[in-house]
């Protein structure tokens, strides 16, 4: 049983790219970790493990959810942690959105958040402790040409991170967002199809790369831990000096 045994934490969209790397940081350091992902294929890669719970989670259904956190807790223990990680986007001018698209972006980069941080706050409101991280985006910061309305998602769940970190700031809860610049995932690569996008970025990031999945798990870990006990609704950007902000 190591040091983290006992704080079982959920990541969402843990089955590809960050939410991946990020699973597999986790349970290198010893938490028992619930993945919620409609695809769990990816899981595949890290093998039998004692401590992964993969479950086939659509987040934007809260009951989907809520029997989700249920069976998970009474697997591994109440929940102590929550990434926030699933996203999605497709590039497309504003003008050239239609509802439809609008309705599929906020359900799952805001509503889902919203239906998991919701139930996981619960508990751990009861239990008087956790932490809470929620992968949201630069483009939610400093927006982005192209991701209008993802850019307003995100921007909404640094804005919840901040307020439930004021609401919860004398139960031991913290709330914090780490802001990924252009990250070379399957979902950056789907967007850009042709790769030009990926060499003008590369030419206008200081450190003269995208990120990479790999780039963001550490920060997650020390949100987790308790050094990072009295830091909370902070907003954090991972992003190679493309923006820069304080």
């Amino acid at each position: 049983m190591g040091k983290n045994a006992d704080r079982p934490i959920i990541v969402t969209g843990g089955a590809s790219g960050i939410g991946l790397a990020i699973v597999k940081r986790l349970l290198a350091e010893g938490y028992p970790v619930a993945v919620f992902d409609l695809n769990c294929a990816g899981l595949q890669s890290l093998g039998d493990n004692d401590l992964l719970h993969p479950f086939v989670v659509d987040i934007t259904e809260y009951e989907d959810v809520a029997g989700a956190i249920a069976k998970f807790e009474t697997n591994a223990g109440p929940v102590y942690g929550l990434v926030n990680n699933a996203g999605w986007d497709s590039a497309k001018l504003f003008v050239k959105t239609e509802i439809d698209f609008w309705r599929k972006v906020i359900e799952i980069n805001l509503y889902g958040p919203l239906n998991v941080t919701h139930l996981a706050l619960k508990r751990m409101a009861e239990l008087g402790r956790g932490r809470v991280i929620s992968i949201a985006s630069d483009a939610g910061r400093v927006g982005s040409s192209g991701e209008a309305v993802y850019s307003a998602a995100k921007g909404g769940i640094i804005a919840l991170m901040k307020t439930l970190a004021r609401e919860h700031a004398r139960q031991d809860i913290t709330f914090n967002s780490i802001c990924p610049g252009p990250t070379d995932t399957p979902l950056f690569a789907a967007i850009d199809k042709s790769g030009r996008l990926n060499e003008r970025l590369q030419r206008a990031i200081p450190m003269r790369r995208l990120g990479r999945p790999e780039d963001y798990p550490g920060l997650v870990a020390f949100f987790l831990s308790d050094d990072a006990s009295f830091i909370t609704g902070q907003t954090i950007s991972v992003s190679g000096g493309l923006t820069m902000s304080g």
